[in-house]
């Protein structure tokens, strides 16, 4: 004969691995690559975000990859990274007017708040970016 399983442990099970995912996610220290499908959510969940758009040809956006890897793991836990291909989410793309990459869009509170196209230098978008992690 089984037992039954208990209701409140098993409530309690599934808040712990909750708060264990929630800690892991917290942790991460790169940026979470988005789609169409998770932009809206990622953006709202997260106080402060910063998306990078770019595209697997584009020469300047492979040298925006790894400032955007430094500063994601500088800046864990004050802003949120994300990265889009543009060539993969073309809705995304369109709806924030996306002509030229890399292009950096920034949110708060899940508002639109400042885009950056381009590729300026690193030193450049530590100062136009780092008002964010303050």
């Amino acid at each position: 004969m089984q037992d039954q399983p208990d209701p409140e442990l098993e409530a309690l099970r599934a808040r712990r691995l909750a708060a264990l995912e929630r800690a892991s996610a917290a942790s991460q220290q790169g940026p979470v690559v988005l789609s169409d499908a998770s932009f809206d959510a990622f953006v709202a969940q997260h106080p402060t975000v910063v998306v990078d758009c770019w595209a697997p040809w584009c020469p300047p956006c492979r040298a925006m990859s790894p400032i955007i890897d430094e500063l994601a793991a500088t800046w864990a836990g004050k802003v949120t990274f994300g990265k889009l291909n543009t060539d993969e989410n073309q809705e995304t793309a369109a709806r924030f007017g996306i002509t030229s990459i890399p292009t950096l869009l920034i949110f708060r509170h899940g508002e639109f708040a400042d885009q950056v196209v381009g590729l300026p230098p690193k030193a450049q978008l530590v100062r136009m970016l780092s008002p964010l992690a303050a």
